[in-house]
């Protein structure tokens, strides 16, 4: 039997002073009451690229104008397997703000290694703090 593997975009969103949006889990969901980078499932006949700016519109109410990929990988769950897209977004228009309810901040990079992110976004905090130096 094959694992369903489910495809996800995700944003690391950068404000002009170089701090990363982050949002909080509703806590009826998995991973519920955790803080994660915005983003979502990539519906089918979807790009990543047309997902992540249909998510972030919907979620935090911004508009993508440039997206730059970070990178990609796969998660195994217990019930399913996530395969992440992950983007850059420095040009968006619009201010943030939690659409559905959820509460939203910006912090700074150096800061994100502090935040209660469920363990699956380690890698991108890590990459983060990788190219932030080269």
């Amino acid at each position: 039997m094959s694992r369903e593997v489910i495809p996800v975009a995700i944003a690391v969103v950068f404000d002009a002073a170089g701090c990363v949006l982050i949002a909080k889990r509703p806590f009826h969901v998995h991973l519920g009451g955790y803080w994660e980078f915005p983003g979502g499932k990539i519906e089918s006949g979807e790009s990543a690229l047309q997902a992540l700016k249909r998510e972030l519109k919907e979620e935090v109410g911004i508009t993508i104008n440039d997206a730059q990929k970070l990178m990609e990988f796969t998660h195994s769950y217990e019930e399913n397997d996530i395969s992440f897209v992950v983007w850059c977004v420095k040009d968006f228009h619009g201010e943030a703000k939690g659409c559905e309810g959820q509460s939203i901040r910006w912090v700074p990079m150096e800061a994100l290694s502090t935040v209660d992110f469920p363990q699956v976004n380690q890698k991108i905090i890590e990459r983060l703090l990788v190219s932030s130096t080269e």
